[in-house]
């Protein structure tokens, strides 16, 4: 029920254009990644990887909230331990359904956080049950017995904690996201905010990086169809050097993404010869600069410190644009880390149909730390045992 006595209940849409704009705005309004990103997503072509849901909280006319939802099936082997990921590979090469599982998420791929969006004095505890419901029927009538919120904050887990026990959904510690605080509003102000060694490490890399290599940075909103090849070209590069691949982009994301003006590429040239060297994608949201996807040219890349020169770029950005953080998502720990980010815990809550299969994974989950999901995580914390405790759900 909410507040007048109206009975809660849920509707599911197939696709962006079909909640009003205006509902879009007010449940995720900016630093969020709202109408446009789910609209770039669908555009993109991924329908071979992805299915799109919309779950609508609703109140007899008025609606409530957005959460975004979205079928993957899941290479068991992405979020398995090493050893049980040895052994589904191989079952697999005879068996194909053994290596996948067919999940329903609650939240998006390719997003840092997942976000539930709600209207101006809606909580999200108080949509939890009746959300929560709604997704286990959708599940079941999507043939997918895995349902996960996926990569939520600790805030939004208080809000859900009517989900765990009788729920049915235990919580899962998932891949940290990733923070800068904007510290002022230039260079300067920005290098007094690190320690001393994170200060002295960084002017280090970009004096060795100017000296081998001169760059010619500019931010374009548009890139034409041309330039947006070689883009496409640096950031597969990228794509095919990182452990962790959830999404396959191909290029139809860029030429949707480009068409928003929240968009803006980041491009690094060699100054003697106009080969493309660097980007970054980055969504400016209101206060926030969030860093998306980047590429970048590993022929030049080792004691060139390509990845901190482009930093340095997104950061000039960030300041023009007087945002006050930088979010720079999962994964590539060690360098963001040495830039002055702070760790953000992030978790999934995950529900499994087969009794005996949700007790295996809950098992399993329970045991997922971050030392164990990320070789860099496990040296900062050696180094750090103070963040430790804050992996944990809530």
């Amino acid at each position: 029920m909410d507040a007048a006595g109206n009975a809660l209940r849920v509707e599911f849409v197939d696709s962006a254009a079909r909640i009003d704009g205006g509902l879009w705005d007010a449940c995720f309004p900016a630093p969020l990644e709202g109408r446009f990103w789910y609209e770039t997503l669908e555009a993109s072509g991924l329908s071979g990887q992805f299915e799109f849901h919309y779950a609508l909280v609703k109140s007899g006319d008025r609606t409530l909230g957005i959460a975004p939802c979205f079928v993957h099936n899941v290479p068991v082997a992405l979020v398995a331990p090493r050893a049980v990921a040895w052994v589904l590979d191989r079952l697999s090469r005879w068996f194909p359904r053994i290596g996948y599982q067919r999940t329903l998420f609650v939240g998006s791929p390719c997003s840092d956080e997942g976000t539930i969006g709600l209207v101006d004095g809606v909580a999200l505890g108080d949509v939890a049950g009746v959300l929560g419901s709604a997704l286990v029927a959708k599940a079941s009538e999507l043939g997918a017995p895995m349902i996960v919120f996926k990569d939520f904050p600790e805030g939004a887990m208080a809000g859900l904690t009517s989900l765990s026990g009788r729920g049915g959904f235990f919580p899962m510690v998932s891949f940290p996201g990733t923070l800068l605080r904007l510290q002022g509003r230039d260079m300067d102000a920005y290098l007094r905010s690190l320690s001393g060694m994170q200060r002295h490490n960084l002017r280090k890399k970009w004096k060795r990086s100017k000296a081998l290599l001169s760059l010619d940075s500019r931010v374009v909103r548009a890139p034409c169809d041309s330039e947006l090849e070689e883009i496409y070209g640096l950031f597969v590069q990228t794509y095919l050097k990182g452990r962790t691949k959830f999404e396959r982009l191909d290029l139809k994301f860029f030429e949707a993404v480009r068409k928003h003006p929240e968009a803006h590429f980041i491009v690094q040239r060699d100054a003697k010869t106009g080969a493309l060297v660097a980007f970054m994608l980055v969504f400016h949201l209101g206060s926030r600069v969030v860093n998306k996807f980047i590429g970048i040219d590993y022929g030049r890349a080792g004691q060139t410190y390509l990845y901190f020169r482009l930093f340095a770029a997104a950061l000039d950005f960030a300041h023009g644009v007087s945002a006050a953080e930088i979010q720079s998502g999962q994964t590539g720990y060690r360098a963001k880390l040495d830039l002055g980010h702070r760790l953000v815990p992030l978790h999934n809550l995950v529900r499994h149909s087969n009794p005996l299969v949700h007790a295996l994974y809950r098992a399993v989950g329970s045991r997922v730390t971050w030392s164990g999901l990320d070789d860099d995580l496990k040296i900062f914390l050696r180094a750090h045992p103070e963040e430790v405790s804050r992996a944990a759900p809530r």
